[in-house]
């Protein structure tokens, strides 16, 4: 059974996937995903929260919890739908099986974007499997306004990827099914999690920083408060 059924199979318009662990999800996420979906001609973006991240230190928050604050912020959109896979199972969350299953799922002509941000990207040959993603999906790596990755200082082998791969055409991305990297600006919000958790747990304010549905979701239900 698909873990998300709204998405189909169609073949035209790019699909654009966005993981993350979203401890908690804000409006930095919540605006890359819909500037992504507007620059690069996406027809939706599936949002995948991880439940055990294999790179990163344990979230705070259960993956039922971040499943259920991210099932409140992108609630109403229909640009947005929700895979639960990853945050449902019992064992690490690494990308390329995740994009492997979907890649099943749709087909192998269906436009899938991975959607990254530039600090995800820049570390992207210490992921696992790594270089098999160029043969699943695109990369979307959203950028800072006036930042250029030819600035950044990027890692032999994943420069090398990037110059071959490299597009600035959405029409690119649309012709085929996997393989460019296409970077996109995106309105500059300093908005982060670990922020955020350290000013709720202070008790100061979060409001206007992330969905109201979801700050009332982690008051109900006592999420990153100092006692934790």
């Amino acid at each position: 059974m698909p873990h998300n059924p709204g998405i189909t199979g169609e073949t035209g318009r790019p699909l654009g996937i966005l993981g993350g662990t979203f401890d908690p999800v804000h409006y930095g996420h919540l605006r890359l995903a819909e500037e992504a979906r507007g620059q690069l001609g996406l027809a939706e973006v599936c949002w995948i929260p991880a439940g055990q991240p294999a790179h990163r230190r344990v979230p705070q928050a259960t993956a039922l919890h971040r499943l259920a604050m991210v099932r409140l912020a992108i609630l109403g959109n229909p640009g947005f739908t929700l895979d639960d896979s990853e945050a449902l199972e019992a064992v690490p969350s690494y990308s390329v099986p995740t994009l492997e299953r979907l890649r099943a799922q749709l087909g192998p002509r269906r436009p899938l974007v991975l959607l990254l941000g530039t600090d995800a990207f820049l570390a992207l040959s210490t992921w696992h499997r790594w270089r098999e993603l160029f043969g699943l999906v695109h990369l979307g790596v959203a950028t800072r306004p006036n930042y250029a990755l030819a600035d950044a200082i990027i890692e032999p082998a994943l420069a090398d990827e990037l110059d071959r791969r490299r597009t600035s055409s959405a029409a690119a991305i649309t012709g085929r099914p996997a393989g460019c990297i296409i970077p996109f600006g995106i309105t500059a919000l300093d908005i982060s999690a670990t922020a955020l958790r350290a000013e709720i747990a202070a008790g100061h304010g979060a409001r206007y920083l992330l969905p109201d549905p979801v700050l009332d979701y982690i008051s109900a239900n006592q999420l990153y408060n100092s006692t934790q």
